[in-house]
């Protein structure tokens, strides 16, 4: 497998029997490959995207004073600005040469949720960031409903399975920004291999070089979408969930050629999380003589804890 698979989630959405099956079966088969496919059809027109970009680069421009007003404390880095060199991968000491932003769950029907979760926070500089964040969060956790739809009747669970876990869900928008490399980085690169967190990731922003992907051969290969395709790709709760069925595959943004030093790289993942409290155990259906259960129970709030601390976001 030395190309990710293509997708199109118009497929899925159709009403087209052999072309939704199509879908499920592709889907499924790249997750269980290699962990990543490109997907088209998504639910991001080509006007947001461009203006979700102008928004992050007018932010990321802005005067490291003025950025760091907006890095709040005491909550981990989920909402709002983390600044350069704050994160690193999972095993690593070196921290990633990249600042990041983090949009987080619009509650609106659940008082109890809302509590849980910490507020979004508002750019006042900048009038329309925050307006146009919260609409591509819509479009990407659309998108990523009906990813997950396909992947449960893929592992013979009820096509809604997902659904009442990732509404209201502890998602998170992560506009990146990796900028120029001034000098030679000493063993560090623009985000170190790792594996996600979260159920599913959908990646803006892969239509450069820069993302690589894993295979089984432990072989690097250039993950690069078209300019109208989401990289998706399997997070590490999900890989837990399905009995390592579905493949969380380890990933890395690697530093650009010495004459590309110079320039910037905006990246724009979102990392579909479920609430706190869904249960991670593994399916009774990916258990079988051949493959026995990997994991302990767990829930997804205990798990992101976990992960938070390994990345040096929480402090123990």
């Amino acid at each position: 497998m030395n190309v990710i698979p293509s997708v199109n989630l118009q497929d899925f959405v159709s009403g087209d029997p052999v072309r939704k099956q199509k879908f499920i079966d592709d889907l499924g088969k790249a997750y269980e490959d290699i962990g990543f496919v490109a997907l088209k059809g998504h639910f991001l027109d080509d006007q947001l995207v461009d203006d979700l970009y102008g928004e992050v680069k007018n932010f990321f421009s802005l005067p490291l004073e003025t950025k760091q007003k907006y890095e709040i404390p005491g909550i981990a880095g989920q909402r709002g600005y983390v600044s350069f060199g704050k994160e690193s991968a999972k095993g690593q000491k070196q921290a990633d040469l990249k600042e990041f932003w983090h949009f987080g769950q619009y509650v609106e029907d659940d008082p109890v949720r809302a509590k849980e979760y910490p507020q979004n926070v508002t750019v006042t500089e900048l009038p329309r960031f925050n307006e146009v964040g919260k609409e591509a969060y819509a479009m990407l956790e659309r998108t990523a409903k009906y990813v997950l739809r396909a992947l449960a009747l893929h592992l013979g669970l009820e096509e809604t399975y997902f659904d009442n876990y990732i509404h209201n869900g502890n998602s998170i928008l992560r506009p990146i920004h990796y900028p120029p490399i001034l000098e030679a980085p000493k063993d560090a690169v623009r985000a170190a291999a790792h594996g996600d967190i979260n159920l599913i990731t959908l990646l803006m922003g892969a239509q450069g070089r820069g993302l690589q992907v894993q295979n089984h051969k432990g072989e690097w290969i250039d993950a690069i979408a078209q300019p109208d395709e989401l990289m998706i790709n399997v997070g590490d709760m999900l890989s837990r969930h399905t009995n390592n069925k579905l493949k969380s595959t380890i990933h890395r943004v690697v530093n650009p050629p010495k004459e590309l030093w110079g320039t910037s790289r905006y990246s724009i993942p979102f990392f579909m999380h479920p609430i706190s409290e869904m249960k991670l155990d593994v399916l009774e259906s990916c258990i079988d003589e051949n493959h026995p259960k990997q994991f302990e129970d767990i829930t997804a709030g205990e798990f992101l804890n976990e992960r938070l601390v390994e990345l040096g976001l929480i402090k123990k």
